[in-house]
This record gives structure tokens, sequence and C-alpha cells, in this order.
């Protein structure tokens, strides 16, 4: 009896088995690191009043606020490296079973444990699990979205029934589940333009791919399987319905949306992406830290690359998938491309949504192999991935705020003064120090935290003045030095202060510099 209950349920418990496994690894030292800065200014919005949060949120970053709220209400919680990161490392595990889902619907149960699998053991995807930033949400609610639609994909009862008398159903304890995939697509499109602005290329893409499956509908009946079969009014009516209702889920974070993007586009500091940018990338989706040097991390781009391509032809029976799957690539990919002509905004993190239906052509790709293939192909990539785990864990080191905190509460005396270059790395700096209980006299140059409304303002030598007045009459400055490369290229704060003081000592530490002065 126990023996086969096991095996009627076996995909299900491998489902499990390989959705532990992911959260293992995406919980393992999951507060070991110290925070960067980016991690800790999500904290310190997360603390904010909600109102506070949002109108820091317009006024100094470039992400929509969902992720942001979210953790505001998980810190209640707490607000330790571990806890804070949970959120990312569930958002992630949660992921495993939903790509489960999409390559059952797609391909099989067995396609969907192999997608599965290389989703759980990604470095890339554990990398990200394990930051307190929205992009393991972004991966989980495109997911979530993509799967409500392969639903009405391939369920022509749910695509055909009016979307109002779904949203008019007795609740989801009351209506089928596949009588919410309308209102699942909407509340999860909706999510995920709420969590990233680059991900205003996810419904560009999904639309596109509408647009092809209707125009081929029409073109050619017979040639796309039941994935088509819709009711073709009715379908499109729910369709735009739905879009419209996108909108106006989004339609209050527009303004806020314009902002950025105008500030984005005025000064930014992401590099132009070159042919290594595009190529790291799809590294990163493939094994992000693999210690894999030039040819074999070429090779392996390459044979992954080609599995890819596999994958997409596994799909020819099925040509709606298969395309919807292509433009889930392909759009995002030559959208943020496209817009960095005028303005870099081209960011591996911002595309890993995109490593879910990668992930699933590669499954699909290893499918199309005899078996012994397949299983030597995936030991070969779990192999690759768990070294390039153990460089993640022990190996990649985060900027080191605690260890520059704890050196000067250590060593500062009453009276002292600490300058801030970037004025938020201050953020970071006081997460670690309040823990000492050492107050000293805090500012940043050339001003303090955020008064001219810009997250990072660069020093000029218009604000010398400014920072002369501060440093007149003090004994001991400390300087904390970091992103210097931006906020002060030309070094002008470390200039200015040799010049009435003396440099006593400088530590650096991973991502920053600590620098003491004295009066001569």
């Amino acid at each position: 009896m126990v023996w086969e209950s096991i095996r009627k349920n076996r995909y299900r418990l491998l489902l499990l088995a390989l959705t532990l496994l992911g959260l293992a690894l995406r919980v393992y030292r999951g507060g070991a690191k110290p925070l960067w800065l980016d991690e800790a200014f999500s904290i310190w919005l997360g603390a904010q009043p909600v109102g506070a949060a949002l109108g820091w949120i317009v006024k100094v970053d470039q992400h929509p606020p969902l992720y942001y709220l979210l953790l505001h209400l998980w810190m209640g919680l707490g607000d330790g490296e571990a806890t804070v990161r949970l959120l990312s490392a569930l958002c992630s595990t949660v992921t495993i079973p939903v790509i489960y889902l999409l390559g059952k619907r797609l391909g099989g149960r067995s396609l969907g444990l192999t997608a599965a699998l290389i989703l759980a053991v990604s470095p890339f995807h554990v990398q990200y699990s394990q930051e307190t930033r929205m992009y393991a949400l972004l991966g989980l609610t495109a997911s979530l979205a993509v799967y409500c639609l392969l639903r009405l994909l391939q369920d022509p009862r749910a695509a055909a029934m009016p979307l109002g008398r779904q949203l008019r159903a007795g609740g989801p304890l009351a209506a089928r589940a596949t009588d919410l995939s309308w209102l699942g697509y909407i509340l999860f499109m909706a999510a995920t333009l709420l969590t990233h602005n680059t991900a205003i290329f996810f419904p560009i893409a999904v639309n596109l791919w509408m647009l092809g499956v209707l125009a081929v509908r029409r073109l050619f009946p017979t040639r796309c399987g039941e994935g088509t079969r819709f009711a073709t009014r009715t379908f499109a009516r729910n369709w735009l319905i739905a879009q419209g209702a996108v909108l106006l889920l989004w339609l209050p974070w527009l303004p806020a949306f314009y902002t950025q993007s105008v500030r984005v586009y005025n000064e930014f500091w992401i590099a132009a992406p070159t042919w290594s940018t595009f190529t790291d990338t799809w590294m990163s989706f493939d094994s992000a830290f693999a210690p894999l040097q030039a040819p074999l991390s070429g090779l392996l781009l390459l044979a992954l690359g080609a599995l890819a391509l596999a994958g997409l032809r596994a799909f020819r029976r099925e040509c709606s998938g298969q395309a919807l799957l292509l433009m889930l690539i392909v759009v995002p990919f030559a959208g943020q491309l496209l817009v960095s002509l005028r303005r870099p905004i081209f960011a591996t993190r911002t595309l890993i949504w995109v490593s879910v239906p990668y992930y699933l052509l590669l499954a699909a790709g290893l499918s199309e192999l005899r078996r012994v293939w397949k299983g030597a192909l995936l030991v070969g990539l779990v192999a690759i991935n768990a070294a390039s785990l153990n460089t993640l864990y022990f190996h990649v080191e985060k900027e080191g705020w605690n260890q520059a905190a704890a050196y000067v509460a250590q060593t500062a005396q009453p009276g002292d003064l600490i300058l801030f270059n970037a004025t938020w790395v201050e953020i970071p700096f006081d997460y670690y120090y309040h823990r000492y209980d050492r107050p000293v006299e805090e500012h940043g140059v050339p001003v303090d935290l955020f008064d001219r409304g810009i997250l990072e303002p660069k020093m000029a030598e218009s604000d010398v003045p400014a920072l002369q007045q501060l440093i007149a009459g003090k004994s001991r400055v400390w300087l904390v030095y970091s992103h210097n490369w931006y906020t002060d290229p030309q070094s002008i704060i470390p200039r200015e202060l040799g010049q009435d003081m003396r440099l006593r000592s400088r530590q650096s530490f991973t991502g920053l510099q600590v620098l003491l002065y004295e009066g001569k």
C-alpha cells in the first residue's frame, strides 16, 4: 500500500523534494553576509510610515512601491539580515512549484519537474533570493501571471466565459479555480508592473503574442492545436477588459512612473550595454558565479543555448505556447537594449523573470534527448551549479558596512565628526553603527541625506565652502568613502580634508574605505 501510494504520488513527492531543496539553498547562510547599500535602503524605506515611504520612493528612487510595502509589513517580524532576506527567499521558493505547473501545462509533468530542478539549483535565483530587494518577487508575480495565461490558453471554457460573470462569482471558495484565471492574470500582471518599472515590457510582450495568436488563428485555423480554439468574440472582449483592468490598477502609479523615468533619462549610473554585458546575462541565467574560464564558459553558453533552441523546436506542435515563451524572452531583451541606445537601463537582475521561460525551454530541450543523455546533462548542470553556489556562499563578498561600523565605534571619540561622501551610504553604516550606542555627529557631503531630493548627489567645487564650514573647529573627522567613482569622481572631498588636516589612518573594507583625519 505504501509503495503504491508513493508510486501514484511520485510527481508530487518529487516536486515537494525540489521545493524543499530550493528553500534550503535559499535560506542557507541567508544572514551570514552584511547588507549592501541597496538592501539597507530597502530596509530604511520599509521602516518608514507608508505615506512617507511612498513620498520618498517617488522623490529619490527608481522603483514602484509594491515590494517596499510588503517589506514594511514583513518587518513586523524584525529587521535582522536573515529576517528581511527571508521574504525574498520565500518568493523565490514559491516560484519553483509555479514553474513546475507551467512546464506541466506546456509539456507534461516530467518537463515540469526538470524545469523546477533547474530553477531550484540556479545560483542566479539563489543570489537574488538572499537580497532584500524586489527581484525575487518580480520573478514570482510574472510567473504567476504567465501561468494564469496558460490556463486560459489551454481551457477554452475558462477563456470563453464572460469576464464579468467571473468577477461576479461567489469568490475563490465558491468558484472553480479555472474560473479565476482571468482575475489571476489581472492581479499578477498588475503586481508585476508595480514591482519593477522595466516590467513594462511584460504586457507589451504578452499583447504582441496575443495579436500574433489571433492573426494565426484567422489565417491558419487548424495549424496551432487546441491552444487557439477560443470563442473569438467573447475572448477578445475578455482580453480587452483584462488589459483595461490591469491599466486601471497600474494607473495610480503612472505619474510617479513618468517622474522616475524622466529622472533616470536625465542621469543614471548604468553603463551602456556591450556584447559582453549581453553574454554575461545569459551566463548568469545558466550558472552565475560558475568557476569556469574561457573557453569552457563559452562552451557552456553555446551548449545550453543550443539546448534552448531544441526546446523551442519541441513546442512546434503547440505553436501558441512556443510563441509565448519566445516573446517573453525576446521582447524584454530587445526593449531594454533599444531604450539603452538613448539611456542605458540594461541590467541582468531586472530580467530575472525572463529566466523562467528560458528554463522551460532548457527543460523542453532536455526532454527531446534520450534518457541517458538527459540524465547526464542534468547531473553535469547540477554539478556546475553546486560549484557556483559554493562560490556564491563563501567567496562572493558584499559591502563591509558591519566591519566599518565596528571599526569606527571602537575608536571614535566624543566630538568626532563622520562625513559620508555619497550621503545615502549613511543608511547602511548607521544600520550597524546604531548597535553600538556611540552617538557621533554625522553629515553627508555635499548635502545631508536626500536634502536635494537626489539619491546620489555629486560633489562639485561649488560645494567646497559648505564642506569647509562643516569641518571648521573639528579636531578629528572621519570620512566614510564609498561609490566615489560616481559621487566624487574628482576626489574633491579627500583633497579638501587633506589640505587642512592630517590623514591619520585609512582602513579598507569591501566596497568602501574609512579615513580618519586629525588637525595638524
